[in-house]
């Protein structure tokens, strides 16, 4: 017999905003289980990007939107040789990409604190530059160059 199905996660929105996916980027964030300064971070990233005279949530949205990628590829083996198949991407696994690499690309700068390091790149990736966003252009240039394996698709 195959096992049961996990269940979804019901998640709940954060307090401030009461917006599902900031709270779940907020869990990216933490570490160890310390969730108040995972949204001290996040929250003083906010703060950051509203001197800087920027609508926090608008420049937030448009960094997820532009690092959220549509294909990426699979390693699948057909024939003794390993091919990476073009695959699009189901839409529970963009948001998780690309929250995995914006706090990736944030946790790889040093010399600031975490704070400062996230607002800078939102703010990189709101404006379609910055590690995260090259990450996403890395993943489709591979998907786009394997695009003759596609028919391996499963």
């Amino acid at each position: 017999m195959r096992k049961k199905r996990a269940s979804k996660i019901k998640h709940k929105p954060d307090y401030k905003y009461n917006r599902i996916d900031i709270s779940r980027f907020i869990n990216y964030i933490m570490q160890e289980g310390k969730r108040t300064t995972a949204e001290k971070v996040f929250y003083g990233a906010l703060q950051i990007l509203e001197k800087n005279k920027k609508d926090p949530l608008q420049t937030f949205d448009k960094a997820m939107e532009n690092v959220t990628p549509m294909v990426e590829v699979a390693s699948r083996r057909i024939g003794g040789a390993n091919y990476q198949v073009p695959r699009t991407v189901r839409p529970e696994r963009k948001f998780i990409l690309a929250t995995r690499w914006l706090v990736q690309a944030t946790r790889a700068k040093k010399g600031k604190p975490m704070a400062e390091r996230l607002a800078d790149e939102l703010i990189a990736a709101s404006n379609n530059e910055g590690a995260a966003v090259k990450k996403k252009q890395d993943t489709h240039r591979m998907a786009e160059s394997n695009r003759a394996f596609a028919h391996f698709s499963w």
